[in-house]
């Protein structure tokens, strides 16, 4: 079994390419975590995970994410992405992320809810929540992305 993460962080980026997955690279990028290998993983933050708002993770680390992104090749269009954390204050924690073609404020907005939902669902009350979200205007290949990544 691999370890349970203790830290986390959120982190947001944006970029354009020459194709959508160098679009999405250089988000990678944009946001530090370019030169990770991000294992995707699904919406539960562990118990007692603590906040740190940088972690040094070195290049090339198996590295457990939870993110969204979006790539468009429409110049002017506006793509978004926000992360959620909610926070319980005895048990484990709920991550959601949202993309769409919105702003910032929009996305953050839609990803706040669904972390508020995803608590509802699970019968548990949220404490706090984290909340971070960014949006880009494409000019010829962008995106735009946002994670949670998970450390030790």
């Amino acid at each position: 079994m691999l370890p349970v993460p203790s830290k986390f962080t959120l982190v947001v980026g944006h970029g354009e390419g020459s194709t959508p997955l160098n679009a999405f690279d250089a988000a990678l990028i944009d946001a530090g975590i370019g030169n990770l290998n991000l294992i995707r993983v699904s919406s539960i933050l562990p118990p007692g995970a603590r906040f740190f708002p940088e972690l040094r993770i070195p290049p090339g680390t198996l590295t457990p994410t939870a993110y969204g992104y979006l790539t468009s090749s429409r110049p002017g269009e506006v793509v978004a992405a926000a992360i959620g954390v909610g926070f319980s204050s005895d048990t484990y924690g709920v991550i959601m992320e949202y993309e769409g073609f919105c702003t910032k404020a929009e996305a953050e907005t839609r990803v706040r809810a669904m972390v508020e939902d995803g608590f509802r669902a699970r019968g548990i009350t949220l404490k706090d929540l984290l909340v971070l979200g960014i949006d880009h205007r494409v000019e010829k290949i962008g995106c735009a992305l946002a994670a949670a990544v998970l450390g030790y």
